[in-house]
């Protein structure tokens, strides 16, 4: 299936260098979504993450003509997805801002309270760990963040991830293990909420 999905990159590719920007199109669909919220798992913001994932896109358009058509498109497309996180990042650093998606996605105390029922409390309490999970990747360093996000959520192997992040598997290795243990640690000393 991966190599069949690598050939239909390759073939549009070669069809968008010649000028058939439908083909475009057809990439957008079969990557688009996954990329989407892998730039939300980076950076913890829907509209952030549908800007950054059109500007992948138009990045792809514009670069069309530089993509070698040896390498996995996949690849090279989480690697300018991966370079505008970074500039994102840098740009949040210099101009600081309270995210309109952040003040209206906290909304009310009771907003996520399920409805009651035999599994309220479970359900209350998976969905309280997952917003800590949440909360805590988007705590770890960039470098540890995105070498984790691009294993487990993209499933790259960390060839893949050594070849976006321009570093050896090696090093994308050590950044999965430390991020691994800086969210145990983090994790393990947030207090349980109570009732």
């Amino acid at each position: 299936m991966t190599a069949d999905l690598d050939q239909q990159d390759r073939s549009d590719m070669a069809l968008l260098a010649a000028g058939h920007d439908a083909a475009l199109n057809d990439l957008m669909a079969r990557h688009g979504e996954r990329l989407f919220h892998y730039l939300t798992r980076q950076l913890g913001s829907e509209s952030e993450a549908q800007d950054c994932s059109q500007e992948t896109f138009v990045r792809v358009y514009l670069n069309r003509s530089k993509f070698r058509p040896q390498a996995r498109f996949s690849t090279w497309l989480y690697t300018i997805a991966t370079n505008l996180v970074r500039d994102t990042w840098r740009r949040r650093g210099r101009h600081p801002e309270t995210s309109l998606d952040a003040e209206r996605d906290s909304g009310s105390l009771f907003d996520n309270i399920p409805e009651a029922g035999p599994c309220a409390d479970e359900k209350m309490m998976d969905a309280e760990r997952a917003d800590e999970v949440r909360r805590a990747v988007q705590a770890l360093p960039v470098d540890l963040r995105t070498a984790l996000v691009l294993f487990e959520y993209e499933e790259m192997s960390q060839a893949e991830i050594a070849h976006v992040l321009k570093c050896t598997p090696k090093a994308v290795e050590v950044r999965i293990y430390r991020a691994r243990q800086a969210l145990k640690k983090m994790l393990e000393l947030e207090p349980a909420s109570h009732c």
